[in-house]
């Protein structure tokens, strides 16, 4: 009796998923570790510093809530990627110790939107702010870190 021949979808799916076991061998993405903070800055209010918890810190600082589906490939890349290099470009945990804080580019950022990234509260509705909270967001930022343009 002959073997019995897989369909083309069959395969297909046969090699995707082959694909999918894979891929999680990958170690990038694998690595949840927090590193110890080391300074932070000086909060305008533990308001300002709340909603930065909650809106921010995951990429902004040394204490990353890992979500579940950062330990799948290939997501787990794209989270630690961003995590990586949001750090590097403002990271609180680390504050003194940077060349360069960002602080001052923070309120801008959020003002204008580029902050958070589009794919981030979706994932993460806790990190979504009223308007009112935004406002008060903006000017805690101020208020912290003072505006782009001062002593650049």
């Amino acid at each position: 009796m002959a073997p019995m021949a897989l369909s083309r979808p069959l395969k297909i799916l046969i090699g995707l998923v082959g694909g999918f076991v894979l891929i999680q061998l990958v170690p990038y993405g694998h690595d949840h570790t927090n590193p110890p903070v080391t300074g932070e800055p000086t909060w305008d209010s533990p308001k300002t510093k709340a909603m930065f918890d909650r809106a921010c810190a995951d990429c902004h600082s040394h204490e990353t809530k890992w979500p579940w589906y950062s330990n799948v490939a290939p997501v787990s890349w794209l989270v630690a990627h961003d995590v990586e290099d949001g750090r590097k470009h403002f990271n609180t945990s680390a504050w003194g110790q940077q060349k360069h804080n960002g602080g001052k580019h923070a309120a801008e950022e959020v003002e204008e939107g580029g902050m958070p990234i589009p794919i981030y509260p979706p994932l993460h509705p806790e990190a979504k702010l009223s308007p009112e909270e935004k406002t008060a967001f903006i000017a805690g930022l101020k208020a912290t870190f003072g505006e782009a343009g001062d002593d650049d």
